[in-house]
């Protein structure tokens, strides 16, 4: 079997109808497989990824990003078997080409992290990089880890691994929260270069240098 057919594409979304039909065709029509985790939407957003090929599995309330990425990655390895995980932002940021890189990857590796600073950034400010900048040395440090990107969510990992990166952290921090594991884990871990794109609508969801603070306080002093 291709890697393509052993892999699923999650995607949690909230509030996405604007943009999502087009990241999900995008995926799609390079022949990978996507399940979309509507979170609760009181938008378009699960019509309009159906539209464009993907599976979507809906919240009924709000319960947060990381609450979805788990529903997704459970629904891809026990109901459709996957092998291989990739999670996927929903605002348009990533690029589907920099699916391939992470798969391959995990010919060597149990996980695969996205570095936009190994990679690039598009339409971000230089103070939007320098925060992320600093997000990521602040995470090192309280987390143990040496990345260049500490929380970029375009990813990939084995399915074998994926109860040892179980989120119980139901929104954003569980960014921080997969780092801890991967750090307690023992993991093979490896960073792959990919591009993040800043639009104006990625930036209106609050993607940027704040956020990934925000990310750091909420799992390591309040969590």
């Amino acid at each position: 079997m291709s890697p393509r057919s052993e892999t699923w594409v999650v995607i949690a979304a909230f509030n996405e109808g604007k943009v999502i039909r087009d990241v999900v065709a995008e995926v799609v029509a390079e022949g990978w497989q996507v399940v979309v985790v509507d979170d609760g939407s009181r938008d378009d957003t699960a019509a309009a990824a159906r539209m464009a090929g993907a599976t979507v599995v809906r919240h009924g309330i709000n319960l947060g990003q990381g609450a979805a990425l788990q529903t997704g990655v459970d629904y891809a390895i026990r109901r459709r078997g996957a092998r291989y995980i990739v999670t996927f932002d929903a605002d348009g940021q990533h690029r589907c080409e920099d699916i391939p890189l992470l798969v391959d990857a995990l010919e060597d590796a149990d996980i695969a992290l996205g570095s936009r600073f190994l990679g690039g950034v598009e339409g971000a400010s230089q103070r939007r990089v320098a925060l992320l900048r600093t997000a990521t040395v602040v995470s090192n440090k309280l987390s143990g880890m040496k990345l260049s990107d500490a929380h970029c969510g375009l990813r990939a990992f084995r399915a074998s691994v994926a109860e040892q990166l179980r989120i119980t952290q139901e929104r954003m921090a569980h960014a921080s929260e997969l780092l801890r594991k991967i750090k307690t884990s023992g993991l093979r871990v490896v960073e792959v270069p990919v591009t993040v794109r800043y639009t104006e609508h990625s930036m209106s969801k609050g993607q940027g240098g704040i956020q990934a603070v925000r990310i750091l306080f909420d799992y390591f002093f309040r969590a």
